[in-house]
């Protein structure tokens, strides 16, 4: 079951575009590794805006994936790569079809 989640909106510096690309996608494998993140999104919304969307049971699996490997590595790498700061909204799940 999942209740909650994040949604992550990323604009890429012009030329970024394929390295963030490079780096959501390299992102999967800790995503798989977190334990209470039940769903876990990359998405290319257009050529230069990029999103993430991820869903959980409860408030503590979000918490601890906001402390967690991917939001780190987003953030140590974002000036590099950003055009501006990531828009990061908690959300609440109303329903879902997960399979």
């Amino acid at each position: 079951m999942v209740n909650v989640g994040l949604s992550a909106r990323l604009v890429a510096k012009p030329g970024k575009e394929e390295e963030v690309a490079a780096f959501l996608a390299s992102a999967l494998p800790l995503a798989q590794a977190e334990e209470k993140t039940v769903v876990w999104f990359a998405l290319r919304l257009s050529k230069n805006e990029f999103g993430i969307f991820d869903a959980f049971a409860d408030d503590t699996g979000r918490q601890a994936h906001l402390s967690g490997a991917i939001a780190s590595a987003l953030m140590a790498r974002a000036g590099e790569l950003l055009a501006e700061p990531p828009r990061i909204d908690s959300v609440d799940i109303l329903a879902a079809k997960l399979k």
